[in-house]
């Protein structure tokens, strides 16, 4: 029976934080290793591939919080994407003010970095945003928007998103998130009038 990954999880947790903060190039193994707590041969054990391959888990494991946290606010909003994404922005002003705008997206900061060079993280970035914009154009499908539209509409808003972030960091203010997010939910709302028309 083969054991349980003790120190994986642990490792792309540390990872994860660090790259939020500090990016990918300025993280190194020795962080990763040190801020886990793991033993330094755990790292290369569960990624023999190195850092390229903890870069795409850490991607993975972030962006599937961010799926839960957005798949809860849709549930808890009945399935309306508009006022599910205007909660998400409230929740990112939030944890950006606690962190005193030190943390960031780790999956953007990484994928600014290395894509698209590195194809296992490019991968795992892009399939990230595709979960991202899926739950959003699901939503608007299911309030009978064109397939076309809700998906369109699903990837602006994760663009909206992501370059809102970058935004609010550079000016220690949340006011870009607001911005963006109300305009998502406006595009959201005027959809899924005209699909009710």
């Amino acid at each position: 029976m083969p054991t349980a990954p003790k120190h994986r999880d642990k490792i792309i947790r540390a990872a994860a934080d660090l790259f939020r903060r500090a990016g990918y190039a300025a993280t190194g193994t020795n962080e990763i290793v040190a801020r886990s707590g793991a033993p330094k041969g755990s790292l290369y054990h569960y990624f023999p591939g190195g850092k390229a391959e903890i870069g795409a888990a850490a991607i993975g494991y972030a962006g599937s919080k961010v799926t839960a946290t957005l798949a809860d606010l849709l549930a808890r909003h009945d399935g309306n994407p508009a006022a599910a994404i205007l909660a998400y922005g409230a929740l990112l002003i939030v944890w950006l003010e606690q962190s005193g705008y030190r943390d960031g997206c780790p999956i953007a900061t990484v994928l600014l970095e290395i894509a698209p060079a590195e194809t296992t993280v490019t991968a795992a970035g892009r399939a990230v945003f595709a979960d991202w914009a899926g739950l959003f154009a699901k939503a608007l499908m299911d309030s009978h928007v064109a397939a076309e539209r809700a998906e369109t509409l699903g990837t602006l808003a994760v663009t909206l998103l992501e370059g809102s972030l970058i935004q609010a960091r550079v000016e220690a203010d949340g006011r870009a998130i607001t911005l963006a997010v109300r305009e998502a939910a406006g595009m959201f709302e005027a959809a899924m009038s005209q699909a009710r028309q």
